[in-house]
């Protein structure tokens, strides 16, 4: 029969969130110098929203409620007001809703403290627990991009609405600091919005301000804000310029490349002190050596076969890159290596060098390789990697890696710190008695990802001076890791245009991945369950037997229909080793979930009593609706209740016509109500209170196999009696032939048997 929905972890708590309103605000000219008391002409309005949606207590990642926002660059300040109601009623108190932020991808959450897949990298969430009818969040400088919010509830059966809103204020007029270019300030009262452009292979960004001097003296008070804020983590530079020096530098190594840096200058000093000052932006480059694709076109089949055993070609840029990274004079920072993108699915991306199986790594300078995940929809799922290395070339050395967004790290040193300007990457090692490493990181921000190796030999550093390793690597992003595993399923969900992926754990497994088995079920537990919610199904042998005896063909046919198809259904439903599936799963649900309803509404249309053209006509109709509605949403209510109601409207108002006629009560005898028809109404009432309020995933198995019983067990009651003084099929004549007419008195058919 049909399975109570276990996304929402039981009954769900109908909350509505109003998605946010979103409110830009724009820089306009300046107002008059000086002028502290006057606010900040600069800024402009602009609204967005979203519908509002419908909320319930967590489970599992898709019972969070994900929203979806686009923050516009030259932000300077983001600011989310949330609102709580109970419904459309009064607002409610002391009702705590979790609310999780994040800037880049789906904020990755963990309330039920469940454990994650071994090798997965997972910041801490930044979140909001909202106890009071109101609450705010303030963002100074948010990055631009993609930001998103999710928001579920705690074990709960009040119906809340929760109505976010969300301000932001952006700089419409920025200066433009120029590399190597002095670029005058004056601050009185508003700070001064400035910002660089970083263009690839970037190396260092220093920042100074030359020339500071306070109403005439020299110092410069002034607080240097760099970069953007993102959460969880947050790694903007601000620096203090507060001595009497007349400079005032910020060194940033591996800043972010090709995009624009935000740089905020505010004066310290009081008001109606003005601060000069001249920014300068210095840019350190450097080039990359890679593997063009001049190249790869004019490779000869001899260097093609280099190649695929992972040897870099004897090209003439590799022949004349020395030891110290030089070619003709000319300086590199790193290897590129390029990586072709395979598109597979959804969410699904293989990433592999051009031409190599590995990847040539050496000591002088990094070897990096761009992971392109700046598409906006390859943040909903999980980038993997791993690396591999042979024992025997790695025997006195170790191979050390980083994974970074925005930027690679291009200089590692002896404390193996994966740290960029703005990221805090993620650190990996091979060696010798280690030659394998992964790592798994859920959800990865949108952006370019970069994956850093070099050769390091701490105890003996000249022996890395000639040596070279061979890492390979299999890079690859996927909508679950391992497809969430035995006992899960990976459901693909979606929020407007986004789509992200989660994994629905079952037989009492939890986890990011269905890996946590603390509250798992055994194997005699499983098939147990099996057994229950199959061998229930068995009770429809009651009402298939009477509706036969009672010449109920069609309605007999409907249950057997209804048995067999909830019985492989719920065959096929189960994880682990107790499955069985004789046809595609999507089609085992389709037919149990239209075999219950048709079996409630012959059911009902029965004990109406019509006659029989228009009861088949209404039978026929009915299975009709239901394949329509059950094609749209299988799983809405009001797919099986509206037939339902429909029918026992049609009902009651045969029974009442037939009591106004006779002038007395239909069905007319007390014993047909109390031993037949009051509990099969009781089962039935009893059968719908379990399926609509008691029937959780947890206790799924032993509510649901009752429901089954009931649901069969009240048809077998409800099914009205056979006709008095009429007997089924009776054989009025039998020919010589030694065949028999047989005639049913009812419906005046004749057949030959």
């Amino acid at each position: 029969m049909r399975r109570a929905g276990t996304g929402t972890g039981g009954a769900a708590v109908a909350v509505a969130v109003a998605v946010p309103l979103l409110l830009l605000l724009s820089r306009s000219p300046p107002a008059a110098a000086g002028d502290g008391k006057k606010s900040d002409a600069r800024l402009v309005s602009e609204q967005f929203s979203q519908a509002p949606q419908k909320l319930a207590f967590y489970s599992w990642y898709g019972s969070a409620r994900l929203f979806h926002f686009r923050v516009p660059p030259d932000t300077v300040l983001l600011r989310w007001l949330l609102q709580v109601s109970r419904g459309s009623g009064p607002t409610c108190t002391n009702m705590e809703i979790t609310v999780y932020f994040r800037y880049g991808a789906p904020p990755v959450i963990n309330p039920l403290g469940t454990s994650f897949p071994d090798n997965t990298s997972v910041q801490p969430s930044f979140l909001l627990k909202m106890l009071h009818s109101n609450a705010s969040v303030n963002i100074s400088h948010p990055a631009p991009g993609d930001w998103f919010v999710a928001a579920h509830l705690p074990p709960s059966s009040h119906k809340i609405e929760v109505k976010p809103d969300m301000l932001v204020m952006r700089v419409v007029e920025v200066s433009i600091l120029e590399p190597d270019v002095p670029f005058p300030q004056t601050l009185l009262s508003h700070p001064s919005y400035l910002k660089v452009f970083v263009p690839e292979y970037t190396q260092e960004l220093r920042l100074e301000l030359q020339g500071c001097a306070s109403n005439g003296s020299l110092g410069c008070p002034v607080r240097l804000t760099v970069g953007s804020a993102t959460l969880p983590g947050n790694f903007q530079k601000v620096l203090t310029c507060s001595g009497p020096t007349q400079a005032c530098r910020l060194l940033l190594p591996s800043p972010p490349w090709d995009r624009w840096l935000q740089v905020t200058a505010k004066s310290l000093a009081g008001p109606r002190v003005s601060v000069a000052f001249s920014a300068v932006a210095a840019l350190t480059a450097c080039r990359p050596w890679s593997v063009n694709f001049q190249h790869l076109l004019q490779s000869s089949p001899n260097q093609s076969s280099n190649a695929s055993t992972g040897l870099l070609p004897p090209t003439p840029s590799y022949q004349d890159l020395d030891r110290r990274g030089r070619v003709g004079g000319g300086p590199f920072c790193l290897r590129s290596f390029p990586v072709l993108r395979e598109d597979v699915d959804v969410v699904s991306v293989r990433f592999q060098p051009l031409d190599r199986v590995s990847v040539l790594v050496q000591s002088d300078m990094p070897s990096v390789m761009r992971l392109n995940l700046n598409t906006g929809m390859d943040s909903g799922g999980s980038l993997t990697i791993s690396m591999r290395v042979n024992k025997t070339a790695i025997a006195n050395t170790s191979v050390v890696a980083c994974v970074t967004a925005a930027s690679p790290l291009l200089s590692f040193n002896a404390s193996l710190s994966c740290t960029t300007a703005f990221f805090q990457g993620h650190p990996l090692s091979l060696s010798a008695s280690s030659p394998t490493a992964n790592l798994i990181i859920p959800y990865p921000e949108t952006d370019n990802w970069y994956l850093s190796l070099q050769l390091m030999c701490p105890e003996r550093p000249e022996e890395c001076e000639q040596a070279s390793v061979l890492v390979e690597t299999t890079l690859y992003l996927v909508p679950c890791l391992n497809d969430c595993g035995p006992y899960g399923q990976c459901l693909l969900l979606r929020r407007h245009g986004y789509l992200y992926a989660g994994c629905s754990c079952k037989a009492g497994w939890r986890g990011w991945s269905c890996t946590d088995n603390s509250t798992a079920q055994t194997a005699a537990q499983q098939k147990a369950a099996a057994l229950l919610l199959t061998l229930s199904n068995l009770v429809f042998l009651a009402p298939i037997a009477i509706s036969v005896h009672r010449s109920l063909l069609v309605e007999a046919s409907v249950y057997a229909y209804t048995m067999f198809f909830s019985t492989f259904y719920h065959a096929c439903d189960q994880p682990g080793e107790a499955v069985l599936c004789i046809l595609n799963y999507d089609t085992l649900q389709y037919c149990d979930f239209l075999g219950s309803g048709v079996s409630i509404w012959v059911t009902i249309l029965c004990m109406a009593r019509l006659k029989a053209a228009l009861k088949y006509v209404l039978f026929l109709l009915g299975a009709l609706v239901f394949a329509m509605s059950l094609q749209l949403d299988r799983r809405a209510a009001w797919n099986t209740m509206g037939p339902c109601l429909f029918a026992i409207v049609v009902m009651v108002t045969m029974w009442v016509y037939r009591c106004g006629r006779r002038r007395h009560c239909y069905p007319p005898s007390w014993q047909r109500w109390v031993f037949y028809l009051l509990p099969g109404i009781s089962m039935a009432a009893v059968a719908i209170t379990i399926y609509t309020s008691m029937m959780t995933s947890d206790n799924y198995y032993y509510t649901h196999s009752i429901w089954h019983m009931l649901l069969a067990g009240s048809a077998a009651f409800l099914l009205p009696p056979r006709e008095q003084h009429t007997k089924p099929w009776a054989c009025s004549q039998k020919l010589t032939c030694h065949y028999k007419i047989c005639k049913n008195h009812r419906d005046e058919l004749y057949t030959v048997t």
